[in-house]
């Protein structure tokens, strides 16, 4: 009996943490040893295109979203971006050895929390459609609530960079982070569009002369850009430690956001409903939360 669908989606995106969580760990060294030597990436500098360290981490990525990648074909969004929280360990535990990077007990605990979420939630993961042609994820894509979507996602990224990133970009890490999960969410949408189309060209029905394919290429070729580029701002600027969490929670968050707004998941139960109608959920959710994330920031 050969694997569902589900299953090879599963075991590539396990895959695609260990290699995405050890790239991190690369990116990091090379852009220290880039920024020895000439202007550091948090403040607008492009040594570490000579560093091979860094290309080695780049590679390493490469490999990772690629097998991120297809398993988006395989299996919905809810169920694979969640499964990322295994590249907070492999990143934590690199860093500590490799970087020097010590996480607080509190952080530990973070890591924890997150991979006990990401765990409920694939355990819980709705039936998601899928999309059998390009022109029906483009169906999907220009909804009047998805376009309320990327709209509002567009603008608070614009509002980041204009406004927040020259003030504050070098001392809040939600800055950088905040763009690069907001332009992740959208790259997540446009991925599973190009994957869809790849998969039906290859299976003798070519989504090439569609115009839909190339705009959703498009849209994920400058997607990624900006989340390399600012990732390699907020790792050249934090500890990486501290990058991997914070980036995971953030966009995993807003992937299913995206997700549930484009698939119409609303009434599905991804647990959510719990924090939003349990009228303690200022003290036994919100709190910890709070102390977890100043913790974070206090990572040496």
């Amino acid at each position: 009996m050969g694997l569902s669908e589900n299953s090879k989606g599963l075991i590539l995106a396990v895959a695609s943490s260990a290699f995405i969580g050890s790239s991190f760990i690369l990116k990091k060294k090379g852009l220290k040893r880039a920024g020895a030597s000439g202007t550091r990436a948090g403040v607008g500098g492009y040594t570490y295109l000579l560093e091979p360290l860094w290309w080695a981490g780049m590679v390493t990525m490469i490999v990772g979203e690629v097998a991120n990648f297809v398993a988006y074909v395989y299996a919905p969004a809810v169920l694979v971006t969640p499964l990322g929280a295994l590249s907070i360990i492999i990143s934590a535990v690199l860093a500590h050895f490799m970087l020097k990077e010590r996480l607080q007990k509190m952080g530990i605990l973070g890591c924890i929390t997150c991979i006990v979420g990401s765990v409920v939630i694939v355990i819980h993961a709705p039936q998601e459609h899928t999309p059998n042609s390009v022109q029906e994820i483009w169906a999907l894509a220009t909804q009047p609530d998805f376009l309320i979507y990327v709209a509002a996602t567009v603008s608070v990224v614009l509002a980041l960079v204009l406004h927040f990133e020259p003030r504050c970009g070098q001392t809040n890490i939600l800055v950088y982070l905040g763009i690069c999960s907001l332009m992740g969410s959208l790259t997540v949408v446009s991925i599973k569009a190009i994957g869809i189309a790849i998969k039906l060209t290859l299976d003798g029905i070519s989504q090439i002369a569609y115009p839909q394919t190339w705009f959703f290429l498009t849209v994920a070729a400058v997607c990624v850009v900006t989340q390399l580029n600012y990732l390699n701002k907020a790792l050249d600027t934090f500890n990486a430690a501290i990058v991997s969490p914070v980036y995971y929670v953030m966009f995993t968050t807003l992937t299913i956001i995206a997700s549930a707004i484009m698939f119409k998941l609303y009434n599905a139960n991804l647990g959510i409903h719990l924090l939003l109608h349990n009228s303690q959920s200022e003290s036994l959710h919100i709190r910890p939360w709070r102390k977890i994330y100043r913790a974070l920031l206090q990572v040496p």
